[in-house]
Formats: structure tokens, C-alpha cells, sequence
């Protein structure tokens, strides 16, 4: 009896210490994604472009392409402090300053009465951590850092509304040493009241090339005013997220998780779209697309594993008119064992680890960029996406994905994209790695650093001049 006893607390004692590693590794990835996910979203003449361009192919080893920002000062304005793309993408910015000796301000335009003051704090907090100063944007502290700054760089259209707010009659000393970044594809950012000054800063930023020329003929079309010096400067992935994409192990055990939590199988196909919900992203279109496809595997009786949709941005607390519109399509078509949806969430690695393809479906004028696309070419995924803005400079159809067009006229064709990805596995695989050989050739945070730094010079040289 004392032996059974014994071997009794032995095994309870082993059995205690595996669930201990167990969850201390499943704790210490938890963190890991969650601080990658959080930092990881024209005019100009053919010259200039093809200066960029040639910049961006240098090599990763060597010295630092912002090297030369050492000891500048550089202050951010950034229109809010939220966990959408903007503010995160200059977040990055303010780090990769950081880490080559810059001193780097940021300030918050505005902090609307809604705001998640838990992820303000939170994002404030990081900042801090990494050496970035915050101050309040009305502050004198604000008002004399814009003064004595090498460079400001200004990120989104609404940010331009601090420029006359806060620095009122300085704005004329400051402007000629302002980059503008902007990210914005829709109709309502062109007002005069955000881009005023806009014609007569250092220069522009944009992320795309669509976006670019969108600028270029709107201001002058709708607002009578003209672009200043603009540049394009395509996005890149994190070093992080591409240590975690190279990860095979890694991305087992979260393609396994995320699996099962969703109550798939390992075999079963997944395409997901990972965006924010709302109607410009285009779940609505996506789902009637899916079900679409559900009927053609089902009329040509292809012998497929079992398809699902992923719906990842949900926002269960909100409940909005649109999602319940989703909502109520998928139980009307009676295919809640093949919808999923999951809440917003800045942890993307692991559903990227988990699904099959990444569907970007942005309507209208499409994504400014899409930095999502990117990420998922990382992890060897094709990519279904519309053929409008920043998706079509980043996908080559047919090679790294299939693109569709925007609205209803989409649905179909979307439809058979579905269906051809999901018979042909051989294709699928292929195409997810050109997808992540196009990655390696021109979307990391290298080149994204060579292709800023090379626009950083030439506004800090104007600045001068």
C-alpha cells in the first residue's frame, strides 16, 4: 500500500511538473506573438522613383541605411493612438529611429471622448520603454520640440489639422522641414481644413503608387491645390514576424492551436480575411463569394476537403449594423459550421500559421497598401484579392494569387478563384511560395528602411536649403 502511495505521488509530482513547462511555454509564446503583432499598415518624378527603388534592393548586412539620423531630432504627429495601422506604422518608424540614436517625440493630436484609454496607456507605455518621448500635443513642451526639430514628420491627412491648431503663427518656420505620411484612400480625407499646407511641406510619403496618383489628381481637382514633392515608399515586414514565419516548429503548434479552437480539422481548407469589419473591407462580398463556392464544389462534385471562412476583426462587443448583417447571411444559408468569426484581435501570426489562403477583399479604391498582404506572403499563403490600390502592386496574379474585381461584379469570379485554390493543391503551394520569394526580393524591414531613408534626405536636405 505505501509503495502505491509512493509511486501515487511520484506520478502526480511528474504529472504537475509537465502541466507547469507546459503552460509556461504556452505563456512565453502567448508574449512573443502579442509584442510582434503590436508593431508590425505619385507625383514624384521617375528619377527620384527609381533612386528608391534602387536604394531598397541593398543588402541587409552592412551598416544601418538610417545610420545617418544619429543624434537628429525627430518629432511624430500622429491624428490618435489606437491599434489600427497608421499609428502602428509610425510607431515602427519611431523605433527603427531609435535603435540608430535618433531622439524621437511623439504626440497625439487627439484622444476622441470613445477611446480605449487601456491600449492608449499601453501603447504609451512601450513607447516610453523603447526611449520615445510623449508629450501632449497642445503643450509648449510640443510647440518648441516643432521648432527645434531636424525633422516632423506629420502621419495621416487628419494629423494636418495640429499644424494651425496648436503652432498657430510658427506653422511658416515649421513647414518647410514636415514630411507628410499619408495612408488614407477615401473621399472624405480632402479637406481643406486637414491639407491646407500640404503644397508647401518638405515633401509627401505614400505607401502606393495608386494612392500616389489618387492624391495627385483629387487635390488638384477637388481642392485647386498641388502635391508637394511626393515619394512612394512600399511597406515591409518586421524582422519578428519573419523570425516567426521561418519558424516551422512555431507555426505548427500555433496552426495546431488555433485548429483546434476553431474546431477544424488539420486537413480541412481555410480561407480567412483578416481586417477590421466593416462594408470597405468587404466580408459581406466575401461570404457570398464562399457560399458561391460551396455550390459550385458541390454541383461539379469535386472531391475536396472539407472549406471554411475565417472572418478575423470581429468585434463582439459593438455589435454593429454590418456584422449582424454577416451574421444573419451565414445562418439564412444555414453555413454556421463553415463561418467562423473571430474578435479583432493584433495577434495575427497564429491565425496566419493556421489558415490556407488570406482573402484581401477592400472594395472601392482598395487598400492604400495592405500590410496584411505582405505578412501573409510571409507565411507562404496566395493571396485572393481585389484588383484596386495597393494589391495589385503587391500581388502578381497568377503567380503569387488571383485578383478579382471590386463590388458585386467580384462575387463570381471570386467564387471560382475559391474553388480553383481549393482543387489544386499543387497551385496553391507554389503560388504561396513566389508569394514568400517576393517577400525576400523587396518587402522586409530592410528595404523599407533603405526606401525611407533615402526620402529622410532629401526632406532634411530641403529642410536646409
Amino acid at each position: 500500500m505505501g509503495r502505491q502511495a509512493t509511486a501515487w505521488n511520484t506520478m502526480q509530482k511528474k504529472r504537475w511538473t509537465l502541466m507547469i513547462l507546459a503552460l509556461f511555454t504556452l505563456l512565453t509564446l502567448t508574449f512573443f506573438f502579442f509584442t510582434r503583432s503590436a508593431f508590425n499598415s505619385c507625383n514624384s518624378t521617375d528619377h527620384f522613383q527609381a533612386q528608391i527603388q534602387s536604394a531598397s534592393q541593398t543588402s541587409s548586412s552592412g551598416p544601418n541605411p538610417l545610420g545617418f539620423m544619429k543624434s537628429k531630432l525627430v518629432l511624430l504627429v500622429s491624428h490618435e493612438l489606437s491599434l489600427s495601422g497608421g499609428p502602428l506604422l509610425l510607431m515602427e518608424l519611431a523605433f527603427l529611429l531609435r535603435g540608430v540614436g535618433a531622439e524621437v517625440v511623439w504626440i497625439t493630436n487627439q484622444k476622441p471622448a470613445q477611446a480605449d484609454y487601456g491600449v492608449i496607456y499601453s501603447l504609451e507605455r512601450k513607447m516610453l520603454d523603447r526611449g520615445v518621448q510623449v508629450f501632449s500635443a497642445k503643450s509648449q513642451k510640443a510647440i518648441d520640440t516643432a521648432m527645434k526639430a531636424d525633422l516632423v514628420v506629420l502621419n495621416t491627412a487628419v494629423a494636418g489639422k495640429w499644424l494651425e491648431g496648436v503652432l498657430k503663427e510658427n506653422v511658416k518656420q515649421v513647414l518647410p522641414k514636415v514630411l507628410w505620411w499619408i495612408h488614407e484612400m477615401r473621399g472624405h480625407y480632402f479637406k481643406l481644413e486637414y491639407v491646407k499646407h500640404l503644397p508647401f511641406v518638405a515633401g509627401a510619403m505614400i505607401d502606393s503608387h495608386t494612392t500616389a496618383e489618387y492624391w495627385k489628381n483629387r487635390t488638384r481637382e477637388r481642392l485647386g491645390i498641388k502635391m508637394p514633392e511626393t515619394y512612394v515608399v512600399h511597406l515591409g515586414n518586421s524582422k519578428d514576424l519573419m523570425e516567426v514565419a521561418e519558424d516551422s516548429v512555431a507555426k505548427r503548434v500555433l496552426r495546431e492551436h488555433v485548429r483546434e479552437s476553431l474546431g477544424v480539422r488539420d486537413d480541412d481548407l481555410l480561407f480567412a480575411i483578416i481586417n477590421s469589419v466593416s462594408r470597405g473591407k468587404g466580408q459581406d462580398l466575401f461570404l457570398h463569394s464562399f457560399y458561391e463556392s460551396l455550390h459550385l464544389i458541390q454541383e461539379k462534385k469535386q472531391q475536396v476537403p472539407s472549406v471554411h471562412a475565417v472572418i478575423v476583426g470581429s468585434d463582439m462587443n459593438a455589435q454593429t449594423k454590418f456584422e449582424t448583417e454577416l451574421r444573419n447571411f451565414v445562418l439564412e444559408k444555414k453555413i454556421q459550421d463553415r463561418v467562423h468569426f473571430v474578435n479583432k484581435t493584433l495577434t495575427v501570426a497564429p491565425y496566419l500559421a493556421a489558415i490556407d489562403v488570406l482573402v484581401q477583399n477592400s472594395q472601392a479604391r482598395g487598400e492604400c497598401f495592405g500590410r496584411i498582404t505582405i505578412e501573409a506572403m510571409a507565411f507562404q499563403l496566395p493571396v485572393l484579392g481585389t484588383a484596386a490600390g495597393g494589391t495589385m502592386e503587391i500581388v502578381v496574379n497568377g503567380t503569387t494569387g488571383l485578383l478579382h474585381p471590386i463590388g458585386k461584379e467580384g462575387v463570381i469570379p471570386l467564387a471560382n478563384n475559391i474553388l480553383k485554390l481549393a482543387t489544386h493543391v499543387e497551385r496553391r503551394l507554389t503560388m504561396g511560395k513566389k508569394g514568400y520569394e517576393r517577400v525576400k526580393d523587396v518587402f522586409l524591414e530592410h528595404h523599407m528602411s533603405q526606401r525611407i531613408s533615402f526620402v529622410l534626405k532629401k526632406v532634411l536636405q530641403k529642410a536646409k536649403s
